[in-house]
């Protein structure tokens, strides 16, 4: 039994303490059916990080994240797991392909980048965190800065009195004025109106590269503070003008000192990095100085960041000892005893996930809180379509996904995703003439549509 990789983004807050590993796989298999040992084991190391974090100082420092290797193929939900546990936290969650690094030297990115990554995600997940928090304040501002551009009375003359017709009078003038206009402004009178607006914008530096490699934090840094802000005044409508004004005081009233120290912080405390094709780097050195070379690198130059080490950044220096790593792979060729010892060492957990079957396929299709079935009849009911699956349509989509991957290449539950779409393809095509009308999906349908492909093992190839 498995699990069907398809989010649905939304998620209960439940807090960490509340996250015993019982509770963890039951917020799991919401979306994910079986693969019960590997659920577990990430329960348990989830739980531990926590129970960490309860002990003395001294003894904090002593326990170490138990790592996870995930064996099994792909399409079986081995990113899914690691993605949904880092939701369930909140926790800065990064996956990246360990076949995509190369050893220091060669020609690639360094396996430090993964932990630089990993705090650009923790960044923007504390800056959205931050920016609900000043969001009511930022409004009242933007508010005050529109009035001020709607109305702009002339500089007040010199004192007189008020009895003179002076400057008490104009500003009680000035005050009905406003309030006049902030009535108006917050019942949506005055959206089609336009105001100048001043916009200033801090140029960031992207895409410079040195040496195969992103250019070093402290170069990065240093050329944006190099380069000047550029301000300069548009003409908008007051409803376009509302959302940039209220940008530019949300930035302006964050905490950035505060902003990155939070994120290096749950970057070391709570960050999960997700290495898939471990097996890709897997593997004994040759003796023609092969590939085998540049795979070993990589394991060596992953071995400090997985123990523990200081790596610099952008947002200060994050220490790697408490971030828990995730690895996955089928390890078809290469088996995790190829790894070199000491990595083999930091993952002390290894769980394997098993292969679907066509029951699995079935639950997949409709359990799930994200099921394919699910997500298609939201989708085509926007248009006013409603779209009902029979019991026989399910068995035989299910069918045919479990042949496909058997006569072509399996691609677990990713399958189910190809099949859908070529099932529905000419329904979604004319769904938004076919108001208030109804299709039934049975057997005979899916066979209608989809059996020539699965009959033919070249259509299928290419098709499917």
């Amino acid at each position: 039994m498995h699990i069907l990789e398809q989010g649905n983004k939304r998620r209960d807050v439940i807090s960490e303490e509340q996250l015993t590993p019982v509770r963890i796989v039951e917020e799991l298999e919401k979306y994910i059916i079986g693969q019960d040992k590997a659920k577990r084991s990430v329960a348990i190391a989830l739980r531990n990080r926590w129970r960490r974090r309860q002990t003395e100082p001294a003894m904090q420092d002593e326990i170490l994240p138990k790592n996870i290797i995930m064996i099994g193929p792909t399409g079986v939900g081995k990113t899914e797991i690691a993605r949904r546990l880092a939701g369930l936290v909140r926790a800065p969650f990064l996956k990246v392909e360990a076949s995509k690094y190369t050893e220091v030297g060669y020609h690639g990115r360094d396996v430090e980048s993964m932990v630089r990554d990993l705090v650009k995600f923790a960044v923007k997940m504390v800056r959205d965190e931050m920016a609900r928090e000043v969001l009511p304040q930022a409004e009242e501002n933007a508010e005050e800065r529109l009035l001020d551009c709607l109305y702009e009375p002339e500089a007040e003359a010199p004192e007189f009195g008020a009895e003179d017709g002076g400057p008490g009078d104009r500003r009680e003038q000035r005050k009905r004025v406003r309030r006049r206009l902030r009535e108006m402004l917050r019942g949506g009178k005055l959206e089609e109106r336009t105001v100048d607006v001043e916009i200033t914008e801090k140029p960031e530096v992207h895409g410079m590269v040195a040496g195969g490699e992103e250019m070093g934090v402290d170069m990065q840094e240093l050329f944006e503070q190099m380069m000047p802000s550029r301000s300069e005044t548009r003409r908008m409508q007051v409803s376009k003008a509302r959302s940039i004004l209220i940008q530019q005081e949300v930035e302006h009233l964050i905490d950035r000192e505060r902003l990155h120290a939070e994120a290096v912080r749950r970057s070391e405390e709570s960050g999960i990095i997700f290495i898939d094709e471990l097996d890709k780097v897997a593997g004994k050195e040759q003796q023609d100085q092969g590939p085998g070379v540049s795979r070993q690198g990589v394991q060596r130059d992953l071995l400090p960041i997985v123990e523990g080490s200081s790596v610099p950044t952008r947002y200060g220096m994050v220490q790697t000892d408490h971030i828990l790593f995730v690895a996955a792979g089928a390890f078809t060729v290469a088996k995790p005893s190829d790894l070199i010892p000491e990595l083999q060492g930091r993952f002390p957990i290894r769980v394997e996930l098993a292969q679907l079957t066509r029951e699995d396929f079935k639950r997949i299709l409709v359990e799930p809180r994200n099921a394919l079935i699910k997500q298609y009849i939201a989708l085509l009911g926007t248009e006013g379509l409603e779209l009902e699956f029979r019991e026989d349509a399910i068995d035989r989509l299910a069918e045919i996904a479990e042949e496909i991957n058997r006569n072509v290449e399996s691609i677990g539950a990713r399958r189910l995703q190809t099949v859908m779409e070529k099932l529905l393809e000419e329904v979604s095509f004319h769904a938004p003439g076919m108001r208030r009308a109804k299709v039934v999906v049975d057997a005979d349908y899916v066979d209608e549509r989809l059996e020539e492909l699965s009959t033919d093992r070249d259509m299928m190839q290419y098709i499917l």
